[in-house]
């Protein structure tokens, strides 16, 4: 069996949670995974994409049902976030995050930044502000 790159389990469990268009079980989750995976690492993947925000949880008697709260680019977006949080010298990073991106990523990002700074600050964002 192949070892998963990093990352790529999680998107697998990510993607079986959005193709069920609701509230999931891990049970059925690990039903639709390829690689016989254990109950309990289903669990433990889940649990991780709740931690980052990525799913949802509702209690459902003694275990959980799970829902989608963000597509492959969202949970991208967290784990740069996270990469960034983790940093003493933020501006240092972001400095060279920018410096190294392609002449067209460099206009898509000014162009997002244009449109956020125009719409104002989302009052549903906790981290606004950071």
């Amino acid at each position: 069996m192949r070892r998963r790159a990093q990352g790529e389990l999680e998107a697998q469990v990510l993607a079986v949670v959005r193709a069920g268009g609701g509230p999931v079980t891990a049970g059925w989750v690990r039903e639709r995974l390829e690689g016989g995976l254990a109950h309990t690492t289903v669990i433990t993947i889940l649990s991780r994409l709740h931690e980052k925000n990525a799913v949802t949880r509702t209690r459902a008697g003694r275990s959980y049902t799970w829902t989608n709260a963000s597509d492959e680019a969202g949970l991208a977006a967290l784990r740069m976030r996270r990469v960034l949080d983790g940093e003493r010298d933020r501006e240092a990073v972001l400095a060279r995050f920018v410096s190294a991106l392609t002449p067209g990523d460099e206009e898509r990002l000014r162009a997002l930044l244009s449109r956020d700074a125009q719409a104002g600050p989302d009052p549903a964002d906790p981290t606004e502000g950071r």
